[in-house]
């Protein structure tokens, strides 16, 4: 099965890199190099190409090289759902991140419609121990990676959440300025919860297809989206003292279970939580390869560290079978080998990337 790829990668002041122009065939892409050499960087570009803030949450001011003073830029052409693109994806000085797609300006939510992109990266590793922000985070980049209108939904919960938050906490008292934003919050807030259980379903169907990693059950938490218009108006007095919103689904949680072992994932050992989290990523994969008719491009860095050397192999061959590209990064090129000549290989120092 063939997948969305990039084909041309082209980075200009961004991070680390003051040029940079990498060309794919649509192979897996392996890029090796010491610490700080960039490889990160050229995921996080990769991970601009979809909604959002890429995979390290940054501002688009904290994007651009430190030592120019100008603004950054990344241009990609893509084989995207159903037809070839150029994106491109920049910002000046002080100013918000533009989108355009095939030259036209372009929301950001219109690249969800054009590519597909999953990561996993090492900050990643702690997400069964983290507070729940940074589940609800994995659950709605799984939301969205099925249904692109997720973003839409989850910013128009969240503005009215804003603007019922800032009512609370000025102890406004007049129902109709909260009743508009609840019926808002209620809505939105229907279609986010709805669109989080139908992702679980479909991660749980391709989970149990079975493979070299481990089944993980998940459960969502802590989000009843029950006439949630209802129960806000019915908890104003208590928000109100609280100064924010107490019930919703941006309380939910994220909650998984080691099938194997009856283990919750947070009690589990680093290496197994490492192993749900791949578990997780190639099941969120293979939904969408099913949905799709192609397979999502897979952002995994540093992934094959921690990897013993069959469980690395496996994952390679998931890869490989998928027809997804990777592109992974990795401090020695040997982590690849088993990826042998089913990968394309570059190596990054100093700065400079260069074909293997």
């Amino acid at each position: 099965m063939s997948g969305l790829a990039i084909k041309a990668l082209q980075l200009t002041q961004f991070r680390s890199h003051a040029r940079a122009a990498l060309v794919f065939d649509g192979r897996p892409v392996a890029i090796s190099g010491p610490n700080g050499a960039g490889k990160t960087n050229i995921l996080e570009a990769v991970s601009l190409l979809s909604p959002g803030r890429g995979l390290r949450r940054a501002g688009a001011e904290d994007l651009a090289r430190r030592q120019a003073g100008v603004g950054w830029k990344v241009t990609a052409d893509v084989a995207g759902l159903g037809a070839d693109h150029q994106i491109e994806t920049w910002a000046e000085v002080g100013a918000a991140r533009t989108v355009r797609i095939d030259g036209k300006a372009a929301p950001q939510t219109a690249l969800g419609r054009v590519l597909r992109v999953l990561w996993l990266v090492p900050a990643m590793d702690r997400l069964w121990l983290d507070a729940a922000e940074a589940r609800r985070r994995f659950l709605d980049r799984m939301a969205l990676s099925f249904m692109p209108d997720h973003a839409e939904a989850v910013l128009s919960y969240e503005k009215a959440m804003r603007e019922r938050n800032r009512l609370l906490k000025d102890q406004v008292q007049d129902a109709h300025w909260y009743g508009a934003l609840e019926a808002q919050m209620a809505v939105a807030g229907a279609q986010i919860s709805a669109n989080r259980v139908q992702a679980l379903a479909r991660i749980a169907l391709a989970q149990g297809e079975g493979g070299a990693f481990p089944v993980a059950e998940l459960a969502i938490v802590g989000e009843d989206a029950s006439d949630l218009a209802q129960a806000l108006a019915a908890g104003r007095g208590r928000d109100m003292a609280a100064g924010r919103s107490l019930i919703g689904p941006h309380r939910a949680d994220l909650h998984a279970v080691y099938a194997a072992k009856g283990a919750r994932a947070d009690q589990c050992s680093t290496g197994e939580q490492k192993a749900l989290l791949i578990s997780l990523i190639l099941a969120n994969a293979r939904a969408l390869a099913q949905d799709l008719g192609a397979a999502p491009i897979l952002l995994l860095d540093e992934v094959a560290a921690h990897l013993d050397p069959a469980r690395r192999a496996a994952l390679y061959d998931e890869i490989c079978a998928l027809g997804a590209q990777a592109l992974m990064t990795g401090t020695e090129a040997g982590l690849f080998d088993s990826l042998g000549a089913r990968g394309q290989c570059f190596a990054l120092d100093d700065g400079q990337v260069g074909a293997l």
